[in-house]
């Protein structure tokens, strides 16, 4: 037989003959499935003491050089065991299969109601055994403090401790949670607690105690869907915001076409010519591009973009007089977040709200680039597939599909599409209308907000009972997801609301074919469609599903659909007959395609310029805790010392040039700044330097002077000053640096139309700023430190402690908002409790540690 030709037939070709790759993996994990259940009669017989013994067992054998691999079957079949005296349920042998897709570091995608939580039992107590913790991530706090409860008794049943991290916990909670075996929490929490750990004062402070293995639920909302924001902790930026209500009222002036366009694809909006003339009259500027109106420029901008393209009820909401951001994937409210740049701030403007300050970031990371901290990342969802190569791309996760436990039986319905909305919604409502006839329970799945409030009015006039969830209250969810498989039961709810929650039949819905399904519109991914209608299903239910569409749908609005409806315009179709035509359906899912790699495309842009940003904190991040951990940083400080000595010589006093020539007067100077050092040598001394006997020669006299310093505060005393100095230092110029990082990233696109890549350019100046700042970290370290003097002996011990409790007070503020949280921005003077010389000479450099001369710093005369 000749394999030649089309390369998509003959792939299914070798598929048919050889299996799939994944179907061949299957079958290696069958083997293993096998095993574990021959253990089965071996650890039946065994008491809950015995059986509860097994954790140690385990433990010593890990102790004594055994693998995890080593003890994967017995462990799974000892937690298959637990589960069903504590809970009545048994590991299915496809359960067990995702539980070995877990531990192997990989992407277990099982359809919804397949038993992911009970599944991920077995390799989380597997893991667990190492004692380095386990955490266990899910996209709400009420999912996390329901599973740690429900799969905790399993686990406790078995002599581990599990935790649970919640939103409104303090500091010493959170450290008692991640300090057990096992911890459970939501990604935001994890990647908030890893942000505010590192901007602490002290290890004992520290709440996290390392990443080495994760499994993320529903890994596709976090991984994918929410990793296109990252987290913020930010503090008030001091800006004023009459500009923003200036620039809003303005706004009734611009007109589509005339003054802007607007790019509904990618979610922009642009000023034309007599925009830019408009605004500039308006605003009584002369020049809108200018570089000091370039702050009106983007006002202009943000809110014309808040006009334009954001609509409220369906990107935000208000709420108690506030612009709360809803999520475009799960329909939820963001409590907390707020758009950046700006763009916040000008819908406050728009819906005549408060208008909150811009934040300025102190700390920032993607979820892209905290989950690679971990050793091991694992991830559980019902639709991975789609963004296999996503996946594999950014965190170097393999996607494997487990069968189900069961045969699928649900009808997927070919989608019907109208020409227009009210059509649409016309035969949806009589769809509905008669399902709830038969008493079969029916989920109405919508994309926004708006569009459940309009189905349900349209419900409510026809006098049909209902359930409108808007997703706004996490337990609430649950519980109407829950009961939407109950007999003649109606429930509208955002496409992702409730995720993680099974949707049971009841009494008599089987008979009447299951629970139907009802899309109001396509998303723009696949996957959140396939989401959707594998809400029912579960278990070898019945059940079916069908998605209705329009012409005027955006998906199909802004991805051409002009031919479509010329097609319906020829055939003389009415307003209520659906078109169904292969075609169609194709054009539908091209589209899809398209959006999908349209947001990786964002995802990844993000991630390329947090990759610049991802380095540079590490190397922050290690040297705060190289710091902390350490009893003693003189040798850091020592190794500054000397790296400023060689900058001095360099630039100062050149090998091939004679010492007579040097700019000594300028040397002097700058001696003085760095190391509050008068270079009283004599002149004949002077005249037979070179290079290498002046850096031995500044070397031995910034000694004398220092250990000088260290004899009149104490050694003890200075040993803790360099820690305090140096952290005060490293944490100041960082929060200066991420804001010229934020400024830089801002203006870099436009070096594209100088034919420059701009993300080569970020990474070459985001470089250059980084030494900057880390010369200027050593610069003000060793000039502070040559300089401070205690006062009293405890004043040391009492700044120190105020510090912390100052940060620690800060980090509470931090955590009581979610990502852009409102951090009150630290006060980095200290108390005067530190002195210099009785009386600083005018031009004798400033004791502030400026660099400047005192006359032109603090010695100013008003």
């Amino acid at each position: 037989m000749a394999l030649d030709g089309d390369p998509i037939m003959l792939g299914r070709t070798l598929a048919k003959i050889f299996g799939s790759k994944n179907d061949r993996m299957i079958k290696q994990y069958r083997r293993v499935v096998r095993v574990i259940n021959d253990l089965e009669a071996t650890v039946e017989p065994l008491s809950d003491a015995e059986l509860a013994a097994k954790t140690d067992e385990f433990r010593e054998r890990l102790a004594q050089g055994a693998t995890l691999d080593d003890l994967l079957p017995e462990a799974f079949a000892v937690v298959r065991e637990a589960a069903k005296r504590v809970l009545g349920e048994r590991h299915y042998d496809v359960q067990l299969i995702g539980g070995m897709v877990l531990h192997q570091g990989k992407i277990a995608e099982m359809k919804t109601g397949e038993g992911k939580t009970l599944t991920s039992t077995a390799p989380v107590y597997l893991n667990a055994l190492s004692g380095k913790g386990v955490h266990v991530v899910t996209v709400n706090d009420y999912l996390a403090r329901r599973d740690v409860q429900w799969m905790g008794e399993v686990y406790r049943f078995l002599g581990l401790s599990t935790g649970c991290i919640l939103h409104e916990m303090n500091d010493d909670e959170r450290r008692t949670a991640y300090g057990a075996d096992i911890t459970y929490g939501t990604n935001n929490e994890f990647g908030f607690d890893y942000l505010r750990d590192n901007m602490k004062f002290s290890l004992r402070d520290y709440c996290q105690r390392g990443f080495n293995y994760a499994i993320v639920d529903e890994v596709d909302s976090i991984l994918i869907d929410e990793a296109r924001t990252p987290l913020i902790i930010s503090g008030p930026a001091e800006q004023s915001t009459d500009l923003y209500l200036k620039v809003d009222r303005i706004m009734r002036h611009f007109k589509p076409e005339e003054h802007f366009t607007k790019d509904e694809k990618s979610r922009q909006v642009m000023l034309t010519d007599e925009g830019v003339g408009l605004a500039e009259e308006l605003l009584e500027v002369d020049n809108l591009y200018d570089p000091r109106n370039i702050n009106h420029l983007h006002h202009v901008n943000q809110a014309l973009k808040a006009h334009v393209i954001f609509q409220r009820d369906v990107d935000y909401i208000v709420k108690n007089g506030a612009v709360v951001i809803v999520d475009e994937f799960t329909g939820r409210t963001m409590e907390g977040r707020r758009y950046s740049d700006g763009l916040h701030q000008a819908l406050e403007a728009k819906e005549g709200v408060k208008i909150e300050k811009e934040n300025q970031t102190l700390a920032s990371i993607t979820f892209q680039n905290y989950f690679r901290m971990y050793k091991k990342l694992a991830g559980m969802t019902g639709t991975a597939d789609t963004e296999a190569p996503e996946f594999k791309k950014i965190y170097n996760l393999d996607v494997v599909v487990i069968p189900t436990h069961q045969k699928m039986i649900r009808k997927d319905y070919a989608d019907v599409i109208y020409k227009n909305q009210a059509a649409k919604y016309r035969n949806i409502v009589n769809e509905i209308k008669e399902l709830h006839e038969k008493g079969q329970p029916i989920l109405v799945g919508t994309i926004s907000i708006d569009i459940s409030e309009k189905i349900s009015k349209m419900l409510t006039k026809e006098g049909i009972p209902h359930d409108v969830l808007n997703a706004k209250q996490h337990e609430r969810e649950a519980e109407i997801i829950a009961g939407a498989g109950q007999k003649g039961r109606v429930t509208i709810a955002t496409n992702m609301a409730g995720r993680g929650t099974d949707i049971k039949l009841g009494e008599g819905v089987r008979e009447l074919g299951g629970l139907h399904i009802l899309g109001t519109s396509r998303h723009e991914s696949r996957r959140i469609d396939n989401q959707l209608r594998g809400r029912s299903g579960r278990q070898g239910d019945p059940g079916s599903s069908r998605f209705y569409l329009s012409l005027e749908d955006d998906l199909l609005r802004i991805f051409g659909s002009d031919r479509l409806s010329s097609i319906m315009d020829k055939l003389g179709m009415e307003e209520d007959e659906p078109i169904e035509h292969s075609m169609v359906s194709r054009a539908i899912e091209n589209a899809q395609r398209k959006v999908e790699g349209h947001n990786f495309d964002i995802r990844k842009h993000l991630l390329e310029y947090d990759d610049v940003m991802n380095k540079q904190r590490e190397v922050i991040y290690s040297q705060r805790r190289e710091v902390l951990e350490g009893d003693n940083v003189r040798p850091i400080i020592d190794d500054m010392i000397a790296d400023l000595v060689a900058q001095v010589a360099d630039e100062f006093a050149p090998g091939r040039v004679a010492a007579e020539e040097w700019d000594w007067p300028a040397l002097e100077e700058r001696v003085g700044q760095l190391f509050n050092l008068q270079l009283d040598w004599p002149e004949e001394e002077r005249q037979e330097l070179n290079h290498d006997t002046f850096v031995d020669k500044l070397r031995a006299s910034i000694g004398q002077a220092y250990a000088s310093q260290e004899a009149r505060n104490g050694e003890s005393q200075m040993r803790q000053l360099e820690r305090m100095v140096l952290l005060q230092m490293v944490d100041t110029l960082w929060k200066e640096h991420l804001l010229h990082m934020d400024h830089l990233k801002e203006g870099i696109g436009l070096r594209g139309y100088g034919q420059k890549n701009p993300l080569l350019e970020y990474k070459r100046e985001g470089y250059n700023l980084f030494m900057t700042m880390i010369e200027a970290v050593k610069q003000h370290t060793v000039a502070n430190l040559m300089r401070i003097q205690i006062v009293q002996d405890d004043e040391l011990a009492r700044m120190e402690e105020e510090r912390r409790q100052q940060r620690e007070q800060e980090l509470a503020e931090a955590k009581r908002s979610n990502a852009a949280a409102a951090v009150g921005t630290a006060d980095m003077e200290r108390k005067p409790v530190l002195r210099t010389e009785d009386k600083v000479g005018r031009n004798a450099p400033c004791p502030c540690g400026s660099g400047k001369k005192y006359k032109k710093c603090c010695g100013q005369t008003a």
